[in-house]
């Protein structure tokens, strides 16, 4: 099995495409040659796709080309390659700098006697305004509008420069603040699946890479993505490769479907812990098999986002009929979706029932055996089965109570109303994250719940900050259609923001009340969130655990008021007729909530 330049360059192929005649890379064709392309994971195969299509003979040579074709599921490969991204993706904090280095690049041209105007991202890039904003206002009609002003007054250059930006360079684009975050906007909006280039009338598999960490999160539509750091980004941005170590590329087989009850958020914290001791550090993880059927697109999005968080480069799901179906209800054009099914089967990267191949490792999971969890105190992947947790956070609270004497409470004023802060209590819920927030299946879950509990008169606790950061604003569309808003409203979950906030610890200041009792008596507060990350000290200083929730389970918790609740035991509150309310009265059933997705 020879390769040299004239078998690379032999896979080229013009396609007659649903948008008219491109050019495309087809590496099934080196099967002709006797390289086993059907056996590499799919990832392996784009990878491939990029080397082959980049190759030049000098940056991307022969032996990165035969590198992937002969691909050893086994070896430690000491060698990178260089990998080329169809895009680049940036956020506000981590893109400001690498634009601002454009802009300098633009004044030392200019001072050469040159024009500035020819320096210009050399791939596309789209910057997402979401890091910015905070919680300053909640619970209140309009939190948005006045945390919005307050975010315009703390960034305004910022925001200027960026303006100036989109209009001074070409191949940059930029999302403003209040549209959403990044990764949701990149899933629902940005990702191509397949990238049609109309400079060179050529297609191929849209890749990307981001300045943060959770760019995995469209892996679950099948766009090979993850976050890099700025030089590498910006070094990307200029035309230069990204160069990676071969990566080994771990099998998650996925059997059974989740038992009623169990949600999104479940799986991926379940999935998770399952793949943190199982060192996919530094590896791809794809998942296949049966159970990919029972996870419609947004699903995988979740168990993709938090790649990271379960230590892999990226989580990829291929691309199948539901990741179609997904493209569609998002609003793509048909004749691209057409394509995206033509071309992906053409060249062998759309996913089938058969799909086995050899992976470095492989793995069982199965979605049947996921029960209701939380992760917490201060890891992702501190998995807390639902029916053990008020044994376990109990457990931790007086460990603390302990050792500084007691369990200790504090009378608090708020809003004219006098109540009791008490170790455990649950003092932010913030639905949140571009992890759950994108996730129709869990947001509406939420607003039933929301109905629910208001229709039998309960309401959260005065001591809890609510809110509501959506990852777009398809997410109150849907949630405001459904008639839903309203209720999540009556219970203190206003939109605060389109951004990542609680999730990065933009969650703002607590009611001084409530900081002045905890500062001054020590109590063990907690935060709950339907975010991606828990880290000590990361949601709020005043803080002592953050744990990582459903959206319905966060509006359980601050109806609750406290971490250590037992849901099957103990009521929630109670109806306007002293008759208890448990978790279970008010949890809607997935029957439910597909009635109103539909």
């Amino acid at each position: 099995m020879s390769l040299g330049e004239r078998e690379i360059r032999e896979v080229k192929e013009e396609w007659d495409s649903p948008m008219g005649r491109l050019r495309i890379w087809n590496v099934n064709r080196f099967e002709e040659l006797g390289f086993k392309v059907s056996r590499l994971p799919i990832s392996i195969r784009i990878l491939l796709e990029s080397v082959v299509r980049n190759y030049d003979g000098k940056v991307v040579k022969v032996e990165d080309v035969e590198t992937l074709l002969k691909w050893d599921p086994k070896a430690q490969y000491p060698k990178e390659i260089p990998f080329i991204p169809a895009r680049l993706i940036l956020q506000d904090f981590t893109g400001v700098p690498l634009v601002a280095d454009l802009a300098a690049m633009r004044d030392a041209v200019a001072g050469l006697g040159k024009d500035p105007k020819v320096i210009n991202p050399l791939i596309p890039v789209d910057l997402v305004i979401d890091h910015s904003v905070q919680v300053d206002y909640f619970g209140v009609s309009d939190a948005l509008r006045l945390n919005m002003e307050l975010e315009f007054e703390r960034n305004r250059e910022r925001y200027v420069f960026l303006k100036w930006a989109q209009s001074a360079f070409s191949n940059f684009k930029v999302v403003p603040p209040g549209k959403g975050i990044i990764h949701q906007v990149n899933v629902e909006y940005l990702a191509k699946v397949v990238f049609v280039n109309t400079t060179n009338a050529s297609a191929y598999p849209d890749t990307v890479l981001g300045t943060d960490s959770h760019t995995t999160m469209v892996s679950g539509i099948g766009v090979l993505g993850w976050g890099v750091g700025g030089i590498e980004a910006e070094a990307v941005m200029l035309g230069q490769p990204h160069y990676i170590t071969v990566p080994q590329v771990v099998g998650v087989k996925l059997i059974g479907e989740p038992r009623e009850g169990v949600t999104a958020t479940d799986i991926v914290l379940n999935i998770t812990e399952f793949l943190r001791w199982r060192n996919v550090v530094g590896k791809i993880v794809e998942f296949y098999g049966p159970g990919i059927k029972a996870l419609p697109a947004w699903d995988r999005a979740t168990i993709s986002n938090m790649s990271p968080e379960y230590g892999a480069t990226t989580g990829l799901f291929p691309v199948d009929e539901l990741t179609l179906s997904y493209l569609r209800l998002t609003g793509r054009d048909e004749t691209h979706v057409k394509l995206v099914e033509e071309y992906l089967k053409h060249v062998g990267l759309f996913y089938t029932d058969n799909y086995e191949p050899t992976f470095s490792e492989n793995y069982q999971f199965d979605l049947s055996e996921v029960e209701p969890v939380i992760a917490g105190p201060r890891n992702p992947d501190e998995k807390i089965p639902l029916k053990s947790a008020k044994a376990m956070v109990s457990k931790l609270i007086d460990e603390y109570a302990n050792s500084r004497g007691g369990k200790r409470s504090s009378l608090v004023s708020i809003n004219d109303v006098e109540v009791k802060l008490s170790d455990g209590a649950v003092v932010i819920a913030a639905i949140t994250s571009c992890t759950n927030t994108s996730n129709p299946t869990v947001l509406i879950g939420a607003g039933l719940m929301a109905k629910k509990s208001v229709e039998k008169g309960l309401r959260t606790k005065p001591w809890v900050k609510t809110s509501l950061a959506p990852g777009s604003r398809v997410v109150t569309d849907y949630l405001t259609a459904a008639g839903l808003m309203p209720y999540l409203e009556a219970l203190g979950f206003h939109v605060t923001g389109y951004g990542c906030t609680v999730c990065i610890g933009n969650t703002g200041p607590l009611p001084e009340p409530v900081a002045k009792a905890i500062r001054e008596n020590d109590i063990y507060t907690v935060a709950v969130l339907s975010g991606n990350r828990n880290y000590e000290g990361r949601i709020h200083p005043l803080v002592k655990a953050a744990y990582l929730a459903s959206p319905m389970l966060v509006v359980a918790y601050a109806l609750a008021g406290r971490i250590d609740i037992d849901f099957d035991n103990e009521p929630l509150g109670y109806d306007p007729n002293g008759r208890p309310v448990y978790l279970r009265d008010i949890w809607p059933s997935m029957d439910e909530v597909n009635s109103v997705i539909k």
